[in-house]
């Protein structure tokens, strides 16, 4: 099969696609036809080696950690009524940056009829963590929320849950391309937080979702009301906000780090798989490359200048 191989740590250009052994379903475990393969911006701080590791990566690897496709063959254990059908699933970590792709099938989720696959791969990780955001914020009707990285994966989703929770949304953005973006998901509002002063065109707010960290986060905390809560899902600026807890305390504001089990995430997962199938939530695909562009994918995410999710299309039916 074909791949995308990580030998060494570095910048976007050392993926390189070349050939890999076809991966074989042991006990356990599921072969899925790769068409879909998920990008995100920890992989691409993973890759170059400076980035967090929530999954060790020892090169040489093949990087990719969401996929989509056909289940094409199971091992012992594994009901053989999987095979064709369309899913979406985790690989664990690596694996995923290729056409073929072995995977635990306790992992699988099928995908709900009337959802098309690439929307599937796009919801796998960054619907899970917009639905369990959204839940730990525990936003109220009439809230005014504030949504970091409104354009990107995680936050074009956030601003439609909080609107469905009948929230006033704040989306904050690098750009115009990306305010308008969020825009026409549904919010209510969008600041440039690239512009000096952004933080002073919002007003205050009951709720920051912050996917960016560093001195955007610093500056949203500083627009909660008495009684507000900040929920922190990423670090976009490749700084945490670390704003002191006393600091929260002093002003009546909660600082929530979320937390869920194993049960709670594929919860979360399902969730917004049939949201989306049901019309109700809809992710933004921005960009999309073929898996021999996987470099280029990441040169684009690292350029900030993506909208949504980046996906790779690693393969399609005729």
């Amino acid at each position: 099969m074909r791949a995308v191989w990580l030998r060494e740590f570095g910048g976007p250009e050392v993926l390189v696609a070349g050939d890999a052994p076809d991966p074989v379903p042991g006990e356990g475990r599921a072969l899925v036809e790769v068409e879909f393969a998920n990008i995100t911006f920890v992989e691409t701080q993973m890759r170059s080696g400076t980035g967090p590791m929530p999954v060790r990566w020892e090169p040489p690897m093949i990087p990719g950690n969401g996929v989509g496709g056909v289940v094409t063959a199971v091992g012992d254990g594994v009901d053989v009524a999987l095979v064709g059908r369309r899913v979406v699933t985790s690989t664990g970590g690596t694996g995923g940056y290729a056409q073929k792709a072995a995977v635990d099938a306790k992992g699988l989720f099928e995908v709900p009829d009337g959802l098309a696959l690439d929307d599937a791969v796009a919801l796998l990780a960054d619907g899970r963590t917009a639905v369990m955001m959204t839940r730990a914020a525990q936003i109220r009707e009439g809230e005014r929320v504030l949504v970091e990285a409104a354009a990107g994966g995680v936050g074009s989703l956030l601003v439609q849950l909080a609107k469905a929770r009948g929230a006033t949304v704040v989306a904050a953005a690098g750009g115009a391309r990306k305010t308008e973006s969020a825009m026409r998901l549904g919010a209510d509002e969008a600041v440039d937080y690239g512009e000096p002063g952004w933080a002073g065109k919002t007003g205050p707010v009951d709720v920051v979702l912050d996917g960016v960290g560093g001195h955007v986060a610093r500056e949203a905390f500083g627009l909660l009301r008495t009684g507000g809560r900040m929920v922190s899902f990423g670090l976009a600026s490749g700084e945490e906000a670390n704003i002191p807890e006393e600091d929260a305390r002093e002003r009546g504001v909660t600082l929530v780090w979320p937390k869920a089990t194993p049960e709670e995430l594929r919860e979360f997962t399902e969730h917004a798989l049939r949201e989306a199938a049901a019309g109700r939530l809809t992710p933004v695909i921005g960009q999309r490359f073929p898996l021999e562009g996987a470099a280029d994918a990441h040169a684009a995410i690292e350029a900030r200048g993506t909208v949504g999710k980046t996906l790779l299309e690693v393969s399609r039916p005729s």
